[in-house]
């Protein structure tokens, strides 16, 4: 190579990676772009949603040949410049957290209508198509619709209910959660959604605690009637509300990434390139990139004018549907994690003072007042044995 070639990864990479090898390049007299990828076979065929960053140089260079190959949506090729260092890997990886939030939350829609709606998988395939026409059009739903179509070759019934229910996973929603708690972004969905992916492949000892806990006599809930046109249509808001917290979780971590790192990421331009050839297209990143058009400061997707009256519309069947599985035993760690996310950051005030009585008993942590400024600490124990003391007396 000769200097000014520039050199495109085009893998599911590390972010820090990303950076020590532009370094590298750069000693080189070379260019260096770090690209995430997104689409699959389809994409590979159809243009996928590409996220380059790193030298702004060599973005420009090949700029032209990146807009040709990238799906095509309304308004233009689903490739931006994303930023410097890292930041094409990262937002990629955090692409792909969402995506393992989006697949958790179908999987648990699934289940609910499975398991308490006795639903058919040929209803299913109904269902998830008639979906895939309104607020939850995307791939995801739409292949969704196709998989519950696909007979078994080799017997009967339809294929999918003879795969072993063991998820496997590439590391990039591990990363995701990492660098949410490293950062103190609250992902609570997409953590959901990795610990679904670490409990599906204890199989072996899943099956060996219901045999256990059966013998124990535990009770299994008895599954009520329910209307499964009112079931159907409840199950389709909580999926979209839970979807939107999910969004605003991997939102926010980019947010803040960009924050650490002085990338200056535009989360509107980021939605608008996803809602092409990438696996978590869909029609609702439209308005996510118009919600942040309209303020790009957006502390958070549920509190866009838009989405806000959206969530309070749906919260009674989102609330519903979540205490039906807790109530029928059916695990929604997903839809339960989003619908606490939730209604912890609409809270003006939460339990967290007493936690922090708590640390300053224990560990002389300090805390903050709401009636006066400053730091304080209270002898908790002594003045709590001097209040049972006076009380004796």
């Amino acid at each position: 190579m000769e200097p000014g070639d520039a050199i495109i990864d085009g893998g599911n990479e590390w972010y820090e990676n990303t950076e020590r090898r532009i370094r590298e390049a750069q000693g080189k007299g070379l260019l260096y772009l770090g690209m995430g990828v997104s689409g699959g076979e389809d994409g590979a065929r159809n243009g996928p949603s590409l996220m380059p960053g790193g030298s702004m140089m060599a973005y420009n260079n090949v700029q032209d040949i990146l807009s040709k190959i990238a799906a095509q949506v309304d308004d233009g090729p689903c490739v931006t410049y994303i930023g410097e260092g890292g930041s094409g890997n990262f937002v990629k990886m955090v692409h792909n957290g969402i995506e393992y939030g989006d697949m958790q939350l179908i999987s648990e829609a699934y289940d609910v209508l499975k398991t308490v709606g006795g639903l058919s998988n040929q209803e299913m395939a109904d269902i998830f198509a008639q979906w895939n026409s309104g607020e939850l059009e995307s791939f995801l739903i739409e292949i969704t619709a196709d998989i519950f179509k696909v007979r078994d070759e080799h017997g009967e019934g339809e294929l999918v209910d003879k795969i072993l229910d063991k998820t496997g996973m590439k590391g990039t929603g591990k990363w995701t959660v990492q660098q949410a708690a490293e950062l103190s972004i609250a992902a609570p969905t997409i953590a959901a959604s990795l610990d679904g992916r670490y409990l599906s492949g204890l199989k072996e000892e899943r099956e060996n605690a219901a045999r256990i806990l059966d013998q124990a006599g535990i009770e299994t809930p008895k599954l009520r009637s329910v209307d499964k046109k009112k079931l159907i249509d409840d199950v389709r808001q909580a999926l979209y509300a839970s979807k939107i917290c999910s969004y605003a979780q991997g939102m926010n971590l980019l947010r803040a990434k960009s924050e650490e790192k002085g990338w200056n990421l535009n989360l509107g331009e980021l939605a608008r390139i996803w809602k092409g050839g990438c696996i978590i297209r869909a029609r609702f990143l439209d308005r996510i990139k118009k919600a942040y058009e309209r303020n790009r400061a957006l502390p958070n997707l549920i509190v866009d004018p838009e989405f806000a009256r959206e969530m309070v519309q749906r919260q009674g069947a989102w609330r519903r549907v979540v205490g039906l599985a807790i109530e029928s035993g059916i695990s929604t760690p997903g839809m339960c994690a989003s619908l606490s996310y939730f209604d912890t950051y609409r809270r003006a005030r939460l339990p967290a003072n007493l936690v922090q009585a708590q640390r300053d008993l224990f560990g002389a942590h300090t805390y903050e007042r709401i009636d006066r400024p400053g730091s304080f600490h209270t002898e908790w124990t002594k003045l709590a044995r001097q209040t049972k003391a006076g009380a004796l007396n």
